[in-house]
């Protein structure tokens, strides 16, 4: 069984235009997230990547740093669409698909190779999520209220199948004074914007048109609970930098506050 990981690079975010090649720490975005991919794809049997870009810039920052990288329509709608395409032209012999997003630099490559073996267990779709400590969710309460659609939660059920994803903090907490009187852990579930598909289901999502609770929360994940498909939820350990993705320049200045903290993992 063979497992393409794709990392899809688009150029023109609304909110931060061109961020594949923003740097962080002196490092590009891209070269981050695909060193990610190659040292995961390392760990992971029959498994290569590659980045999906839409853009000569960044097609051809990649190539002077020896990543392998395909062009993709500018037209597409999703990183998912991307990370298709790029599948049936890169590598048409892949049963698996990572969609590991470009603007995930800091994604921990144990939690890629995670949602690949999730997928050879039997799963549909694979995706990781963290419990939130108190106060890592004090910190995800205090970033909302300037980035508020930075960070998404998910609820996840006793078969380890989502049961719905949102921008908002997920569930609310009547007793929360009680509770964390009595757990180290809240009950939120913070999800990481990382997937793995079957072939067969990433090519089922891709043609199923924008679902109304997508549209209204951004989340193309939604797409596939709408329309009666499962997600498989792998549990993970929360990443010394913990950033959901890096959607604005404001994110990408936490991303240098906790990388000065923490220390820089690009070696």
């Amino acid at each position: 069984m063979k497992t393409l990981i794709v990392v899809p690079a688009r150029f023109g975010s609304t909110r931060f235009p061109g961020k594949p090649l923003a740097l962080i720490n002196g490092i590009s975005m891209v070269r981050r997230t695909a060193k990610a991919a190659q040292e995961a794809a390392a760990q992971i049997e029959n498994c290569t990547y590659v980045v999906a870009t839409d853009n000569e810039e960044i097609k051809n920052h990649c190539a002077d740093h020896t990543i392998p990288v395909v062009m993709t329509p500018q037209d597409l709608p999703t990183g998912s669409d991307r990370a298709y395409a790029t599948a049936t032209s890169f590598a048409p012999d892949a049963d698996y698909i990572v969609n590991l997003q470009g603007d995930a630099p800091f994604t921990p490559i144990d939690h890629i190779v995670a949602v690949a073996q999730a997928l050879k267990s039997g799963a549909d779709v694979a995706t990781p999520y963290v419990k939130l400590s108190w106060a890592a969710l004090d910190e995800l309460r205090a970033h909302k209220k300037t980035t508020p659609f930075s960070g998404t939660s998910v609820i996840v059920g006793v078969d380890n199948k989502a049961i719905w994803f949102s921008k908002n903090i997920i569930p609310a907490i009547r007793k929360e004074t009680e509770l964390r009187d009595k757990t180290d852990l809240s009950p939120i579930c913070r999800h990481i914007g990382l997937y793995a598909f079957k072939r067969t289901a990433l090519e089922k999502f891709v043609h199923l048109p924008e679902s109304q609770y997508e549209k209204l929360e951004g989340l193309e994940q939604l797409r596939l609970l709408e329309n009666g498909l499962t997600i498989e939820c792998v549990r993970v350990e929360p990443p010394t930098i913990a950033t959901s993705g890096i959607d604005t320049p404001a994110d990408l200045a936490l991303a240098e506050a906790l990388i000065a903290k923490h220390g820089d993992p690009f070696t």
